[in-house]
């Protein structure tokens, strides 16, 4: 019988200077418009993300008030589906990583 050889397999690691960054969470971000009436987004947020209301209104006022409020966060493809599902709604709102 022959024998088996084996190649030796390469690990690929970051280098010393590449970021490694941890694994951070994913947020959704309604950013304030001039279209949308409050009542509406609020009304948005309790039915697609099934907010209660104090919480809903809160949110929104964030939207209102500071120009954005984080709405939900997770995976990257949860938060893509959140994204796109707000703009269904016409609200304007993007993704990033947390952090």
């Amino acid at each position: 019988m022959g024998r088996v050889s084996v190649a030796p397999v390469e690990i690929e690691r970051p280098s010393a200077d590449e970021e490694v960054r941890p694994d951070l969470p994913w947020v959704t971000i309604v950013w304030n418009d001039p279209i949308n009436l409050m009542s509406y987004v609020t009304y948005v947020f309790q039915t697609y993300f099934g907010y209660p209301r104090e919480k809903a209104r809160k949110l929104m006022l964030d939207v209102h008030h500071k120009g954005k409020a984080v709405v939900s966060s997770g995976t990257r493809e949860e938060m893509e589906r959140d994204v796109q599902a707000m703009h269904s709604y016409g609200l304007w709102a993007t993704l990033q990583q947390d952090g």
